[in-house]
């Protein structure tokens, strides 16, 4: 009976031992990538076989096995391009870490899931440390065409709709054909515009994209780049949002991302990036900080969009530097006199008077 009772018991043990049945590829799956993650310098074959190898694996697990080998993945400082393509086609919730974290991923590979992949996607690469020139483009591509889709307004179908006949199904209706010529032609003129297809659109809040980018080169220091990101921001070319950054008071990218929306908590970090000197000490706060009280959001939406609307027409004048602290002044006569007394010439040396000589 002992002995029977000890049979059984051992056997539910060994029971517990086994991996279920549904998570067999789990556990092989995480088998292969921890396999895969112990090579510091796989060679070609080792990486041709772990991607044969992976893929019908990964496809054939559940999702938190997913997660958690994306999650190995974007650790390893190589990895074959297709399994980096599969898994930065996967929904957000499994290819996030690893479109954000992993350095492994080619800029083509990037660059292909940004076209083909949801926003969500998108912004998960617009928070990667490294961005190249190429996929920086590729993002101000994206959003500009997801801008161009948003605008057009495709007719809804008509709910009652009479049955057509068969003359009717031969020779369409000349208003369907006029409607979708037109709906066409639009299409085709916004793809050509772009952004600025409607010339007299009010300035949109930034999103999270640029947001995030402005952040991101901004930190590093990386003037180019943000210069591009901030024209993408505000739909107008590269020219702009230089003549902005040029102006080292700061000023003007103040009132710049104050009309675009930006968040506060980010305003006084991202001015202090670029200009250090604003960090200097006005009272209980610093210059970045007053500068930004005396900034009228409403006036400074206008100012920004006339400027956007000046250099969409082509007559856009170079950003002046205006004072903040007190008020401009043209010039000063004390130093106009002081100049001029330096400048006069010496005056010329007295004889010297002798005494009792001619």
């Amino acid at each position: 009976m002992l002995l029977h009772l000890g049979f059984v018991v051992t056997n539910r043990f060994r029971e517990l031992e086994r991996p279920q049945t549904g998570r067999l590829k789990d556990v092989v799956l995480m088998a292969t990538v921890t396999g895969f993650e112990s090579l510091r310098i796989p060679r070609k074959s080792d990486l041709k076989q772990f991607a044969e190898l992976f893929e019908p694996l990964f496809l054939g697990s559940s999702n938190e096995a997913r997660r958690q080998a994306a999650a190995a993945l974007s650790q390893c400082a190589h990895v074959p391009e297709s399994v980096a393509l599969l898994i930065g086609s996967m929904p957000i919730s499994i290819a996030a870490i690893f479109l954000t974290r992993s350095k492994a991923i080619p800029d083509r590979t990037l660059i292909s899931i940004i076209r083909h992949q949801g926003p969500a996607h998108a912004n998960a690469i617009a928070h990667r440390e490294d961005l190249s020139p190429s996929i920086v483009d590729a993002l101000v591509e994206y959003h500009q065409f997801s801008a161009v889709v948003s605008r057009v307004e495709i007719p809804p179908p008509s709910i009652a709709a009479p049955p057509a006949t068969a003359e009717d199904e031969d020779r369409p209706s000349s208003d369907r054909v006029t409607r979708e010529n037109k709906l066409r032609d639009e299409i085709r003129g916004l793809a050509r515009a772009g952004s600025r297809s409607l010339h007299e659109a009010r300035l949109q809040p930034i999103d999270e994209l640029h947001q995030a980018l402005l952040m991101r080169f901004a930190r590093s220091g990386e003037a180019v780049l943000f210069a591009t990101a901030l024209a993408a921001a505000l739909s107008a070319s590269r020219a702009l949002a230089e003549r902005i950054l040029l102006d080292v008071s700061g000023q003007q990218l103040a009132v710049t991302l104050t009309a675009l929306a930006l968040p506060d908590e980010e305003l006084v970090p991202l001015l202090l990036a670029l200009y250090p000197h604003l960090s200097e000490r006005l009272g209980s706060s610093n210059r970045a900080e007053a500068l930004l009280r005396s900034i009228d959001r409403k006036t400074g939406l206008e100012r920004v969009e006339s400027w956007v609307r000046a250099d969409r027409d082509g007559t856009a004048r170079p950003v002046s530097h205006e004072g903040y602290f007190a008020e401009n002044r043209l010039s000063d006569p004390r130093l106009q006199e002081t100049r001029t007394a330096s400048a006069a010439p010496p005056a010329a040396a007295q004889p010297k008077r002798t005494v009792g000589r001619k």
